[in-house]
C-alpha cells in the first residue's frame, strides 16, 4: 500500500525519488519539514525515508540536523555511462588543451534543452565563469551549448528557441538571428560567444564526434577573443579530434578561420 501522500498510489520508490528530488543547486541542505514541502510528503513518511538514505548513504546529516546528499550517490553518479565513457577519454586531452591556452576548458553534453557541464579545468586569466561540474545551463548563450544545439535534432531547436532568456545585453534573443548563427556553426565547425553568458567571458567551442555523431563538445573560455581565436579554434579542435578517434570517430579537417 503506498501511504498516505500527496499524490495517493504513490509508489515507493516513487516517494523516495522524490525525497531526492526535493535538493538542487539552489537547495543543498534541507530540514526534513523543508525535504517534506519539496517532495510533497507527510512529514512521518519523509523521516522514514530520510533515515533509510541516510543508512544507506544516500543522505547525511549534519550536525545543524540538515539534510545533504550523501557521498554514495556521488560514487554512482561517476557509473554513470556518459561520465566513465567520454570524461575518461577526454581527460588527457583535456589537459593537453588546458597546457597549450592556459585558458578555463571545459567538457559538455547536451541533456534536453540545457547544456551539462562533465568536467572542467580553471584557467590562469581572471574569468568569470559560473558553470561548474555538474550544472546545467541554457543552450542558446554558451559556446559549448550552442554546438550543441547547433547540432541537435529539429525538435530541440525549435523547443530552445522558444525561450531565449537574457542572461546579460549580448545575450542573442532573437531566434532568427540565432537559427543564422547555428547554421553557420554547423558550416564552420565551431561556435564563438561574447560575453553572452557572463559580462567579462568569451568563448570558444568545437563538437566532439562519434563517427558522425556530435556526442559533446570542448569549450574555451578566454576574457576576449581577439587576435586569439584562430588559435584557440585550432588548439580545441585538435583535442576534440583526439577525443573523438579515441572514442572511434572524429572531426572533419580543420575550418580555416
Amino acid at each position: 500500500m503506498a501511504g498516505n501522500t500527496g499524490a495517493p498510489g504513490q509508489s515507493v520508490a516513487a516517494r523516495t525519488l522524490a525525497v531526492l528530488a526535493a535538493f538542487d543547486r539552489t537547495h543543498r541542505a534541507l530540514t526534513l519539514t523543508e525535504i517534506a514541502e519539496r517532495a510533497d510528503l507527510p512529514v512521518p513518511t519523509t523521516h522514514r525515508l530520510a533515515r533509510e538514505l541516510e543508512s544507506w548513504g544516500a543522505l547525511t546529516r549534519r550536525p545543524d540536523t540538515r539534510y545533504v546528499i550523501g557521498r554514495r550517490l556521488w560514487d554512482l553518479g561517476l557509473l554513470a555511462p556518459i561520465q566513465s565513457g567520454i570524461r575518461e577519454v577526454a581527460a588527457p586531452f583535456l589537459q593537453d588543451l588546458y597546457a597549450a591556452t592556459f585558458a578555463t576548458v571545459h567538457l559538455a553534453v547536451r541533456e534536453g534543452t540545457q547544456v551539462l557541464y562533465l568536467d572542467r579545468l580553471s584557467g590562469r586569466a581572471s574569468v568569470p565563469v559560473v558553470s561548474r561540474v555538474g550544472s546545467r545551463l541554457p543552450l542558446h548563450c554558451t559556446g559549448v551549448g550552442k554546438v550543441l544545439l547547433a547540432h541537435a535534432p529539429d525538435g530541440i531547436r525549435r523547443e530552445a528557441m522558444s525561450d531565449l532568456r537574457p542572461m546579460t545585453p549580448h545575450t542573442i534573443v532573437a531566434p532568427g538571428v540565432l537559427d543564422r548563427q547555428l547554421r553557420q556553426i554547423r558550416q564552420q565547425g565551431y561556435a564563438t560567444t561574447t560575453e553572452e553568458m557572463t559580462l567579462g567571458a568569451c568563448s570558444v567551442a568545437v563538437p566532439i564526434r562519434r563517427g558522425e555523431e556530435v556526442v559533446a563538445a570542448l569549450g574555451v573560455v578566454v576574457p576576449s577573443l581577439g587576435r586569439n581565436r584562430a588559435s584557440l579554434v585550432a588548439a580545441a579542435q585538435v583535442a576534440a579530434q583526439g577525443v573523438g578517434r579515441t572514442l572511434g570517430g572524429g572531426l572533419p579537417p580543420p575550418a580555416t578561420v
